[in-house]
């Protein structure tokens, strides 16, 4: 691929140094970081025929319109995409009720080969990479602040497949912008703007297909703080793109080869599945989730002392 020239690139200060294997890999995180011992752990597989089918109000995107000078970063975990007027960018509705999140950043999750990448798993069946976008609750006022809260963060995840004929056309100004990022802590920003709508909303997904449960961050301090709302169908990438994220580099200068977290055990959640009314008439299975017991009234249910909702609900 060509580099841009059209391209600012920096040096950034670093952040944490836990790792994907060895002595601070997924499974020594426990110990590095209690909050990873949670019952309520992210990523998980989701088993199709243990869901429960619900209808929630539709997802709304606001602010995609407007194209936006795009940052990428190198942070040694994965690479990061930043807009330069993310508060511009909100989604409610769906599992969210009513209530705005404000875009923070978007970041990818690979393997070290094309069968395996994605964090959360279908039927135990993984896919070759995982896109994470993140949003805080605005009424909390900030990333950190809503990180305090049982419904802080809504995070979409859109699984990749790997394209074996086409290379993604959106995804090419980025990628070829990689050799500027592989060493850690830098980070480069692309001159030409880009419609967030593209990155947001890739043309195979649809947006009322999705799961959607109560879960963590999947990185520590893993804080069991997110609405994960996972779309069902994948967009794709070539496998040449999706190779070109194991070329960036880690704090020990070695190549981030993968990076996802083990599936963790579901414990005593419910995952949803969001389909439209006039399918749950049709199957026979009548149900719907209102505003008042949405995901974000359950996330705060699971705030409070079972003992307590139990008797609440009569159990």
């Amino acid at each position: 691929m060509k580099i841009p020239t059209d391209l600012t690139q920096r040096k950034i200060s670093g952040g944490q140094e836990f790792t994907y294997e060895g002595i601070h890999g997924p499974q020594y995180w426990t110990k590095d970081y209690g909050t990873c011992t949670g019952k309520h752990q992210s990523p998980i597989n989701i088993e199709e025929h243990e869901v429960e089918d619900v209808s929630f109000p539709s997802i709304k995107f606001v602010g995609l319109q407007n194209p936006q000078v795009v940052t990428l970063t190198n942070n040694g975990h994965t690479v990061a995409i930043t807009f330069d007027d993310p508060e511009a960018i909100k989604i409610y509705g769906g599992p969210l009720d009513t209530y705005p999140y404000i875009f923070k950043q978007m970041h990818f999750h690979w393997g070290s080969d094309d069968k395996e990448g994605s964090e959360d798993r279908i039927n135990n069946i993984a896919y070759a990479m995982e896109l994470h976008a993140v949003f805080y609750k605005k009424s909390y006022g900030s990333m950190e602040a809503a990180m305090h809260y049982a419904d802080g963060l809504a995070v979409l995840a859109y699984f990749v497949e790997v394209d074996n004929t086409e290379f993604n056309p959106v995804y090419e100004p980025l990628l070829a912008a990689f050799p500027m990022i592989e060493e850690v802590n830098t980070n480069v920003t692309l001159n030409g703007p880009i419609n967030p709508e593209k990155l947001l909303l890739p043309g195979e997904i649809i947006v009322s297909d999705y799961y959607t449960y109560h879960g963590s961050l999947t990185t520590p301090p893993c804080s069991e703080v997110v609405i994960w709302i996972d779309f069902k169908d994948p967009f794709r990438m070539s496998h040449e793109q999706i190779e070109a994220f194991r070329s960036i580099k880690t704090f020990d200068n070695q190549k981030l080869t993968h990076n996802f977290r083990p599936v963790q055990k579901l414990e005593d959640r419910k995952i949803f599945r969001n389909v439209i009314v006039s399918d749950l008439f049709n199957s026979g299975d009548i149900k719907t989730i209102s505003s008042s017991l949405s995901i974000t009234f359950a996330a705060v249910l699971l705030t409070i002392p079972p003992e307590l909702w139990f008797a609440f609900f009569g159990l």
